[in-house]
């Protein structure tokens, strides 16, 4: 059993660039690929990026591809959403995801285990 706990949301200015942080419970973490997702209102979830088991592979899609950074850190049980230059579309309930299979997908059939979210509000 994995419990993911996202924390780092909340109001934004348009451009602003927050960092989003979901630390998981368990030993098994490092054995994890880590997604993210977001859902914004009246909208199906959908994928936003993913990491491999030790950092090596990331995924994103192309809506932040560029904008946004993935990255992990396994010591701390911890996987890290840096989002730069947000817009207002951006604006979601953003979601962190484990997968047990390691290598990252940006499908969520794939994650196990999902955190209860951490809204993130882009104003203009």
């Amino acid at each position: 059993q994995v419990q993911l706990v996202e924390s780092g949301g909340g109001l934004v200015q348009a451009g602003g660039s927050p960092r989003l942080s979901c630390v998981a419970s368990g030993r098994t973490f490092s054995s994890y690929a880590m997604g993210w997702f977001r859902q914004a209102p009246g909208k199906e979830r959908e994928f936003v990026a993913a990491v491999s088991w030790n950092g090596g592979r990331s995924l994103y899609a192309d809506s932040v591809k560029g904008r946004f950074l993935i990255f992990r850190e396994n010591a701390k049980n911890t996987v890290y959403l840096q989002m730069n230059n947000l817009k207002p579309e951006d604006t979601a309930v953003y979601y962190c995801a484990a997968d047990p299979s390691g290598s990252g997908s940006s499908s969520s059939r794939l994650y196990d285990y999902w955190g209860q979210g951490t809204q993130v509000t882009v104003s203009s």
